[in-house]
């Protein structure tokens, strides 16, 4: 349910401004009591839920067995809070052998949505760190394989279009990270088919609401969003500092909660991706993905109220 500014805006010095064009046909559904808020992934119709799991830096864990089992009750957890699409990449270390590890482990009863990524500059290596990494998962296909910061991405992508084409993967994908590349990234948006874009973008990094999101609209292009809290930088800025007034309004009791409710209410983005190696964390950042989001007017009140802090 997207809830308005009504008088909420009161003391915080906020303008009315134009509505997201489209906002109310974009299509989100929710039980209104727990399970999280899902989007459609344009290409097919399919829908998953507006938060995943990220797994930079937090899943790189090694060999090291209490960590290893600390990263399957997160895993756990975040299923259990009705948490679908797992995000990694051979970037991030040991992440990926950490998620096949959980996955092994809880033999879940209905699958995860298993994103990973395409990391080489050398065209031949592509197929095979695939294959590297569906082993690594132990999964038979790849729900999506993104190309990683756009790194050769020309050759991958043909690759991956193949692999879809026999099967192997169901969706194909690009990635930025930190606002870079854009240019670029909005020319494969423009001219090539693909299914998902990655890219950064919070309550400060707004960039892409300039031509990025609008795009990928458009173009029918479901949007992941990684960083969203800055590795948690935008945690610790506004930790204790108070709640804007309006947030119980959203369903939004803490910080990361108000965050990522910014994010996944904008109609363009598919799927937000914090990384947490705390069971409470991943819980608290799946319930803001049920209840009520903010709408345009009041996504401009928050971050009004941001800039003030």
């Amino acid at each position: 349910m997207l809830i308005g500014r009504r008088t909420v805006l009161q003391g915080v010095g906020a303008a009315a401004v134009a509505s997201v064009t489209g906002l109310s046909s974009s299509r989100v559904s929710a039980d209104p009591i727990s399970k999280p808020l899902t989007r459609t992934i344009p290409s097919t119709g399919e829908d998953i839920p507006v938060v995943g799991l990220g797994s930079w830096i937090t899943f790189n864990v090694g060999n090291d067995p209490v960590l290893l089992d600390t990263c399957a009750d997160v895993v756990a957890a975040f299923y259990e809070s009705g948490g679908r699409l797992i995000d990694s990449s051979p970037m991030y270390g040991s992440s990926q052998a950490t998620i096949g590890y959980a996955l092994k482990k809880l033999s879940l009863p209905n699958p995860i949505f298993s994103a990973d990524k395409i990391w080489t500059s050398y065209d031949s290596e592509g197929a095979s760190q695939f294959a590297e990494t569906r082993a690594l998962w132990g999964l038979k296909t790849m729900d999506l394989m993104q190309v990683h910061n756009l790194l050769s991405w020309r050759a991958h992508i043909d690759m991956l279009q193949k692999k879809k084409a026999s099967g192997e993967i169901r969706y194909v994908g690009v990635t930025t990270s930190h606002g870079r590349r854009h240019e670029d990234l909005e020319d494969i948006l423009a001219n090539h088919d693909i299914d998902f874009v990655q890219l950064t973008y919070n309550v400060l990094d707004r960039e892409p609401e300039q031509r990025i999101l609008p795009l990928a609209r458009e173009r029918g292009i479901a949007v992941i969003v990684n960083r969203p809290c800055q590795r948690g930088t935008l945690i610790q800025r506004f930790s204790g500092k108070p709640l804007p007034p309006f947030a119980a309004e959203i369903d939004a009791g803490t910080w990361p909660q108000l965050l990522l409710k910014f994010i996944i209410s904008h109609p363009a983005i598919t799927c937000a991706i914090p990384a947490t190696t705390r069971v409470p964390h991943v819980q608290e950042n799946l319930a803001a993905a049920a209840g009520r989001l903010p709408d345009e007017g009041m996504r401009k009140a928050i971050t009004d109220y941001v800039a003030e802090l």
